[in-house]
């Protein structure tokens, strides 16, 4: 019986952290959700990633990617609101 409710636990992990995926989350992100709102520990996210990145090797390398691309993408859009923020109140 202790093994079907450890594979159910892990299975309810592997979806949420799915879930966290689906909202762009990294995996300290993830990590500190699932703590705060599901009362899962932190270790066993972080373990629970790290196989389902050892499993998907290629998904993950995208979406690492993909997220560092994204963050950029904001820094330079908020670098440009600065800047357009700045010369309008040198103006005034």
């Amino acid at each position: 019986m202790e093994d079907s409710s450890s594979a159910a636990y892990i299975r309810l992990v592997h979806r949420l952290i799915e879930e966290c995926i689906l909202f762009n989350m990294s995996k300290e992100e993830c990590m500190e959700a699932l703590s705060k709102h599901a009362n899962i520990n932190p270790v066993i996210t972080s373990t629970v990633w790290k196989e389902l990145a050892k499993e998907n090797q290629e998904f993950f390398e995208v979406y690492s990617r993909s997220r560092a691309e994204r963050a950029s993408e904001r820094e330079t859009k908020e670098r440009i609101q600065n800047m357009v923020s700045d010369s309008s109140k040198d103006r005034v």
